[in-house]
């Protein structure tokens, strides 16, 4: 469930965006009755070209750049913009990363969306400024970032960390800035620069502060 800016459609009214793991579908409803305004189904090709009549919404989050939801479609390997400013006539970008898509979150600069596609063993970077896939990270098995972490590296600068369910590794994948000061790690970006090693397997969620030198990772399968 997600909450976006108000639309042309609604004037008075902020909309609401709600995922869908059955039936396959998301759905914009008024924010402020639940009442749906549009369903749209997600059934269609995977990015291996083969159609797929259940692909079920993993996740879905509000862009920090435009009026648009990011809406993850898991079986597809498809990741949907969707704007909102004008319901009637909805406009979506379509973009291809990795099949079984989950869940994710935003770098440290609100840019880019980062969403695990756990069974390909990949977290997709969205560039949700300009609309387009800023990369396709190879990773250690079945990452589960929840909504990641994001701190300061002493060596590689800003990066976004993700646990796995299959492997005993906390990855760290430099990410992109516009800040000047972080231009020296540019060549790091969008690659796993550290795995930070677990006691074992079965990570859900990482988490840290702004304030806090500590990071935070359970292991609950383990």
């Amino acid at each position: 469930f997600m909450w976006g800016r108000k639309t042309a459609a609604a004037d008075r009214l902020d909309a609401a965006g709600l995922r869908a793991y059955w039936p396959p579908q998301y759905s914009i409803m008024d924010g402020l009755t639940l009442e749906p305004i549009k369903v749209v189904s997600t059934r269609g090709q995977t990015v291996d070209g083969e159609y797929h009549p259940e692909p079920r919404v993993a996740s879905i989050v509000a862009s920090l750049q435009k009026p648009e939801w990011v809406v993850n479609v898991k079986e597809t390997g498809q990741i949907i913009l969707v704007d909102y400013t004008d319901i009637k006539n909805l406009k979506t970008t379509t973009i291809e990363s990795a099949k079984f898509l989950h869940d994710g979150g935003f770098d440290a600069s609100g840019r880019y969306f980062m969403v695990a596609a756990n069974a390909s063993n990949k977290v997709a970077a969205v560039d949700t400024k300009t609309g387009k896939l800023a990369a396709l990270v190879d990773t250690a098995k079945i990452p589960h970032p929840g909504r990641g972490a994001n701190f300061v590296h002493p060596e590689f600068g800003p990066v976004w960390a993700t646990g796995h369910l299959g492997d005993d590794v906390v990855s760290l994948i430099s990410t992109a800035s516009d800040d000047a000061k972080y231009a020296k790690y540019k060549g790091n970006n969008w690659k796993v620069v550290q795995e930070l090693k677990m006691p074992g397997a079965g990570n859900l969620f990482v988490k840290t502060h702004p304030k806090s030198k500590n990071f935070w990772a359970d292991a609950p399968m383990n």
